[in-house]
């Protein structure tokens, strides 16, 4: 007798469920940074020691002190307010152009890899025409329509990131489609929206977890940089990017706001990098070697 031919069965969405990644130590420090960045930025009106811009001429790049704790700007703002609170525009703009590269990647993958054919020939090379524009060079082409401001680069950064978000999962979406478990849930009768939405999505979370987050800390890092150039967030508000550009502070040796911003600024961006990985699955974990056998060599004996 031949062994019957063997059928999807409904155990295998299970077998392919996601599980929590195991972040390591640099992960969970990383994961710490991050944290506390996040809670800064959303209790900075508990957090902030003064009005961010409230600024007194009489106390101009005063030293740090009790009242202070970094020092004081050209106008006589407190720097650490002002840290604190910009940390929410300095946030805000790339959670922004996460969801939305997010919102609108997601689909198009799992509809390319699902359907293939001529739909995924047409979404692929709508992305790879995307993909060939500078994201910079089309945030400043939108600023240059629109107007400086942190919406028009959040809008033109999504679009530049949203091939990146979208290629991904779609190579990803693109092997879990071939998995049995997929044909035993469309046996069951389940449509394609519950499969997609409640199992392919659901299996393709780490990769997309790490990609959002490496998304998130390169956006941080244009969105600073449009910020520098006066581009996107506007002075006098708050931001890290708009911090490091207080070129007055410089040419008078007070580079203190300066040094604290573009500290924040690395070291949130290199947290989301190691995290994103982690989440990922990028950085192997270091293994122990196994340590070699001993042999005991008997005299007289041939090597």
């Amino acid at each position: 007798m031949t062994a019957p031919a063997a059928t999807p069965t409904a155990d295998a969405p299970r077998r392919q469920s996601w599980r929590p990644p195991r972040l390591g130590v640099t992960g969970w420090a990383a994961l710490a940074v991050v944290a506390a960045v996040t809670l800064m930025a959303l209790f900075a009106p508990l957090l902030a020691p003064a009005d961010p811009n409230h600024g007194d001429l009489l106390s101009a790049f005063a030293a740090p002190n009790g009242t202070h704790w970094l020092g004081t700007d050209a106008t006589g703002r407190d720097i650490a307010s002002r840290l604190i609170f910009g940390a929410r525009t300095s946030l805000l703009g790339p959670a922004a152009i996460v969801f939305l590269s997010l919102l609108v990647g997601i689909p198009l993958a799992l509809a390319a890899a699902w359907h293939g054919g001529i739909v995924s020939w047409l979404i692929t090379r709508a992305l790879d025409i995307v993909f060939s524009i500078p994201g910079l060079l089309l945030a400043i082409l939108t600023i240059a329509l629109y107007g400086p401001g942190l919406w028009p680069a959040v809008l033109a950064l999504a679009v530049s990131y949203l091939p990146y978000i979208a290629r991904l999962t779609m190579t990803a979406a693109e092997h879990e489609r071939r998995l049995p478990y997929i044909d035993a849930l469309s046996v069951q009768g389940q449509s394609v929206t519950k499969i997609a939405g409640r199992h392919l999505l659901r299996n393709l979370a780490p990769i997309i977890a790490g990609q959002a987050t490496i998304t998130f800390a390169y956006a941080l890092i244009d969105l600073a940089a449009l910020s520098f150039l006066g581009l996107a967030v506007q002075a006098p508000t708050a931001d890290w990017g708009v911090m490091l550009s207080d070129r007055d502070a410089i040419l008078q040796r007070h580079p203190g706001q300066v040094i604290a911003a573009g500290t924040l600024v690395v070291a949130t961006v290199l947290s989301l990098f190691v995290l994103g990985s982690r989440l990922s699955g990028d950085i192997p974990r270091p293994r122990r070697r196994p340590r070699p056998a001993r042999t005991t060599s008997t005299p007289g004996a041939a090597p």
